[in-house]
């Protein structure tokens, strides 16, 4: 494995210590209650130097570990919560805007022989990890129903992680984020008695599948899950 990384014809075949990370982050967030309701929105700032991440090994899905000079993820998140209403259930809502970027060059773990090739000299700019989705958003209701059963739902939207192959002209995809997703997903439940709870989950109820990754990572490119369903019996001991 060394040998082939040693014959790669680019310059990024070299192997060097891995600086430590350091990181700093601010945090600052607020808690709203108002007649049952409750509304938390948080804010962060974090500030990383000698970035850790990975990279491949040429084209294969083995990976090491690299240091890139640095990163910055900045984000703005809310969440609210109802009370019980009219007797029904519960609503709830999730966003957060986050911003996750790196710049300059790579400088340990799996890096170049010649210090100028491009797979290492990125440049002082910041620009999109592959992680990066920009607004995320989830929100759903769990209703009470007749004899202490329950129904729940989930909407899920993404508004699309970072294009690995933005601009190259290589498959559907071309801008600098993959396309907006939104997957929805239920469950049902019964309560027997104070001891025995039966469940069921469906996952991705309409099937809608969507590329989320085409960065060139170890596990390659990644889709949503396909449609899924679940059970669960559960019994109280009473510990």
């Amino acid at each position: 494995m060394l040998n082939y990384a040693g014959s790669l014809p680019s310059g990024q075949n070299a192997f060097t210590p891995l600086p430590s990370e350091r990181d700093e982050e601010h945090q600052f967030g607020v808690q709203i209650p108002f007649k049952g309701w409750f509304l938390d929105i948080d804010n962060f700032k974090s500030r990383v130097n000698n970035f850790l991440d990975h990279s491949n090994l040429g084209e294969s899905n083995m990976y090491f570990p690299i240091a890139v000079d640095g990163a910055l993820v900045r984000a703005w998140e809310m969440t609210l919560h109802s009370p019980e209403l009219a007797h029904l259930g519960r609503f709830y809502v999730t966003y957060s805007n986050q911003i996750a970027e790196q710049r300059g060059n790579i400088i340990g773990g799996f890096t170049c022989s010649i210090p100028t090739d491009s797979a290492c000299a990125l440049g002082p700019d910041y620009f999109s990890v592959d992680h990066d989705q920009r607004n995320t958003l989830n929100t759903g209701f769990t209703a009470n129903l007749p004899r202490h059963t329950w129904f729940a739902t989930n909407l899920y939207y993404g508004s699309g992680f970072t294009n690995g192959l933005a601009g190259a002209n290589v498959g559907p995809y071309n801008a600098p984020y993959l396309p907006v997703h939104t997957t929805f997903d239920s469950s049902i439940g019964h309560n027997f008695g104070e001891r025995w709870r039966a469940s069921a989950t469906a996952v991705n109820v309409t099937n809608h599948r969507v590329l989320l990754d085409n960065s060139v990572t170890i596990g390659g490119f990644h889709y949503n899950d396909p449609r899924q369903f679940s059970a669960q019996l559960r019994y109280n001991f009473h510990f």
